[in-house]
């Protein structure tokens, strides 16, 4: 947005370290950076200036939410195998995955990603790590969408090699050779990864999990990451079903296993780590490991709950993600605020997780996760403008103590404007870079496509 634009009259949650807040202030944005942000009225701009201001009386603004895990591809595959455990629900999708193409994928990611945006994300991560072969370029299609879509974006390069013929999980056909794989996430950073201060675009490594993937290619994608000065990314810890295939595969538990490997490091995070041993969780914090907490899919696939106050008590960073959406058909990032409280209150009382510290899961803490926390995550001067602005004074929310636990644990908060690098994404809650009806259509009929090529 050319000229600079003014947030005046709103309550702000900064999420800085202090945990600054303002029951009335202002955010002055100018060249997609905050330059100021503070109680009362905004100053007085230099003569000359190109001001534009929005009133936000009623409104809470906050850093854009950032969601450290995503499948946007199973977009196109919401509401199946809804009653399954993780195992089985992978067996059951597997073969209807190996379908997709990259026009699907496309519509997929669009669909998902405009969800995601008019829930109040900025950044998003994707995991994709299917490849059915000669099928186009999928990843590519992913980074389009958020191109279209206008979010700051952080995919991983996903890869599996280890099927069913040599004890994985997923079907042969749905596996790539291990070099193959290699060379084409090698690829993806050259083509793709932009390390620059302000980056819209990055790139991780994202072997897919312990049961999906050899002990070569876990080890390799951790050199190559490192050689490339990527981050990395995989499930882990999901079900206990994995542990026990970790114990009587490799002899130790998930995260030993990818600890023998070398994988640990403050240039990691990981999704899920539902199932952790307190040894586990030291060696997290010890090494900087991260992990994408995702709430909703897990309370789905029945997985258990994830020890988020013991970790966050160590220090370990700890995101939220939705995951993908063939396991939360909701696809909110507001929701799982609610999720993550609810979570870790039902696991460990109620003082758990605080609104407060809910927000700062969905923001600063999934920056860290990301290795962002320079650039995104609180509303401070110098930072990105990347911001949401939540209505928080209708029915059902202005009648609740304060903002910030309006937002989190009342009704779902009407988005009132959505800035990504200070670009305008949503405002009263309509997307403006693109027409979701449209998305809504191309969505039916990739699914259509998709499901008319299952297995019999």
């Amino acid at each position: 947005m050319a000229g600079t634009l003014i947030l005046d009259g709103c309550a702000i949650a900064t999420v800085d370290a202090a945990g600054t807040e303002y029951r009335s202030g202002h955010v002055v944005i100018s060249g997609g950076v905050l330059t100021a942000v503070g109680a009362g009225p905004a100053p007085q701009q230099p003569a000359g200036t190109d001001v534009s201001t929005v009133d936000g009386r009623g409104c809470l603004a906050t850093p854009g939410l950032v969601n450290t895990h995503h499948h946007l591809y199973q977009w196109a595959t919401r509401g199946l195998a809804t009653d399954h455990s993780l195992f089985d629900w992978l067996r059951t999708l597997y073969p209807i995955w190996a379908g997709i193409d990259a026009d699907i994928t496309a519509a997929a990611a669009r669909a998902g990603l405009a969800r995601l945006a008019l829930t109040g994300c900025t950044t998003s991560t994707d995991h994709h790590y299917i490849f059915p072969r000669d099928r186009g370029d999928l990843l590519g299609a992913t980074i389009e969408a958020a191109g279209q879509v206008g979010l700051r974006f952080h995919p991983t390069r996903g890869s599996m090699d280890l099927g069913e013929s040599r004890g994985g999980l997923p079907p042969d056909s749905l596996v790539e050779d291990t070099d193959a794989a290699l060379a084409a996430t090698e690829a993806a950073i050259d083509r793709y990864h932009d390390p620059s201060p302000g980056s819209m675009l990055r790139i991780a490594v994202a072997p897919c999990s312990p049961f999906s993937v050899t002990t070569r290619l876990m080890a390799d994608a951790a050199v190559l990451a490192r050689r490339a000065g990527v981050r990395l990314h995989t499930h882990l810890a999901e079900v206990t079903e994995e542990e026990e295939y970790c114990l009587s595969t490799y002899g130790r538990r998930p995260a030993e296993y990818l600890d023998d490997l070398g994988w640990l490091g403050p240039d990691v995070w990981l999704a899920h780590c539902v199932h952790l041993s307190p040894a586990a969780i030291d060696r997290f914090a010890d090494t900087g490991t991260g992990v994408a907490h995702c709430p909703g899919s897990n309370a789905r696939l029945g997985a258990g709950i994830s020890p988020v106050r013991s970790l966050l008590d160590a220090g370990v960073a700890v995101g939220l993600g939705v995951d993908g959406a063939a396991s939360n058909e909701h696809g909110s990032m507001l929701t799982e605020l609610r999720n993550a409280s609810y979570a870790a209150r039902l696991r460990s009382g109620p003082a758990a997780l605080t609104a407060r510290q809910a927000l700062r899961l969905a923001t600063v803490d999934g920056a860290r996760c990301l290795g962002r926390e320079n650039d995104i995550g609180t509303l401070e001067p110098g930072k990105r403008a990347d911001l949401a602005l939540w209505r928080v004074d209708g029915p059902g929310l202005g009648d609740i103590e304060d903002p910030v636990t309006a937002l989190v644990l009342g009704p779902a908060a009407p988005l009132a404007l959505l800035l990504v690098d200070g670009r305008p994404v949503v405002s009263d809650g309509d997307l403006l870079t693109a027409s979701t009806q449209d998305y809504a259509v191309g969505l039916r009929a990739a699914r259509r496509r998709l499901l008319d090529r299952r297995p019999a």
